[in-house]
């Protein structure tokens, strides 16, 4: 509540740690028996938005941040909220790659609008330069979809045209093509193969009769930049203008006046938090919890952690994603998950999923100063055992203290 004085309330930074864990859902306690598809809608209508990575030395990425909230679980459910009729999930470009509840979809549109501009240069290319392949693709899509790029480029012929120098980024022309009508909103996700590949569908096609009112959906842009405002706000609970529209990835000139009208009409309200040198404000919905008693092994792309200014100024936790970063320059490892423990990051640990060996490998491990202690160490390993049983590895095996444990 606003002081009678008028000036913002001030708040520590303890209860603004505690009231973002809650916003992301840190704050219920995991379910004591088997996680349903109501408890996997509800994670994701808390969070709002999940990062998908095809990094797979753990598990895909966007499993993590289920079971960090929920403990073991299905996969298997979140697989279907995204496959099959009447599908609760698109992918799109949110954050980044993500997975998008059908609602949010709409508040893309702007996205999608600005394809020819503002995707990646092959995508903008193929538009400009090849528009006889973009629309062939589309109706190739729209005839015979689902289907993955794969198939389609064996369709089409066109699988030839792909430079093999490199690996990942030098898509053939009709993979250019599929992914500038997937930025563009012409062509969606209709689920993956189990080898990750996306299958491409026109959304009419993707989506039951009940759910196509997505399609026709048009708010207006100043709609879309307040509704992606206000779903940052809300899964943070409490933060800058950086920490909402990072959220989303939008540009300062759109999230600016979204975050003035969102104050304007009581949606949030400016506050101070001890130590922040940036404006805060707090979401009129946010819950703030006494007490955070959180135990998690998060994802290197949980939401939590996307936005690492913020992570530091509410955890003082100064996390780098370093698998891009050469192997002799890693401080912590290639895969690392932050340890979250109560309301704090206490500990990182490098994790990969040796499936042949049947073990739960943990290559490196990294306490913060002051944490690692007897107590510490019992709730970590009792954490592994929980996610080495989920992911059906029968044993946890851990580096030479020596070589891989930093303490």
């Amino acid at each position: 509540m606003t002081p009678i004085d008028g000036r913002p309330e001030s708040l520590s930074l303890t209860a603004a740690r505690r009231i973002a864990l809650a916003a992301q859902g840190f704050s219920r306690p995991r379910p004591t028996t088997p996680a349903t598809s109501r408890d996997i809608r509800r994670v994701l209508a808390t969070v709002g938005l999940v990062q998908i990575d095809s990094v797979n030395v753990l598990t895909r990425s966007q499993y993590l941040p289920f079971f960090s909230r929920l403990g073991p679980y299905d996969t298997g459910l979140l697989d279907a909220l995204r496959d099959k009729a009447p599908r609760r999930v698109l992918e799109y470009w949110a954050h980044e790659a993500s997975l998008v509840p059908i609602e949010h979809w709409p508040n893309f549109r702007f996205r999608m609008d600005r394809a020819r501009s503002d995707s990646w240069g092959g995508m903008q290319s193929v538009a400009r330069e090849h528009p006889d392949v973009v629309a062939a693709v589309l109706s190739e899509v729209a005839a015979h979809g689902p289907i993955t790029a794969r198939q389609l480029e064996a369709r089409m012929a066109h699988d030839t045209d792909r430079p093999r120098e490199h690996w990942g980024w030098n898509w053939s022309i009709v993979k250019r093509a599929l992914e500038h009508l997937f930025w563009e909103g012409e062509v969606t996700s209709a689920g993956r193969t189990s080898q990750f590949e996306r299958r491409y569908a026109v959304p009419h096609r993707a989506l039951s009769p009940a759910d196509r009112w997505v399609v026709e959906a048009r708010p207006t842009e100043d709609e879309q930049f307040i509704a992606l405002m206000e779903l940052g706000a809300r899964a943070h609970g409490i933060g800058t203008e950086q920490c909402f529209r990072d959220y989303a990835r939008l540009r300062p000139e759109h999230a600016r006046p979204a975050l003035a009208a969102l104050v304007e009409t009581g949606v949030l309200r400016e506050v101070r938090v001890d130590g922040w040198k940036r404006t805060a404000y707090l979401h009129r919905d946010a819950r703030r919890p006494r007490k955070v008693h959180a135990r998690a092994l998060l994802s290197p792309f949980d939401s939590l952690v996307w936005q690492r200014d913020r992570v530091r100024a509410l955890f003082d936790f100064d996390y780098r994603l370093e698998i891009y970063v050469p192997e002799p320059q890693r401080v912590h490892g290639y895969y690392v998950l932050p340890f979250l423990l109560g309301d704090e990051l206490v500990g990182r640990a490098d994790l990969k999923a040796d499936r042949k060996a049947g073990v739960l490998r943990v290559q490196r491990l990294t306490w913060e100063p002051g944490r690692g202690g007897a107590s510490d160490r019992a709730e970590l390993d009792a954490e592994l055992d929980l996610m080495a049983t989920w992911l059906s590895l029968p044993s946890v095996g851990e580096q030479d203290p020596v070589a891989g444990v930093v303490e």
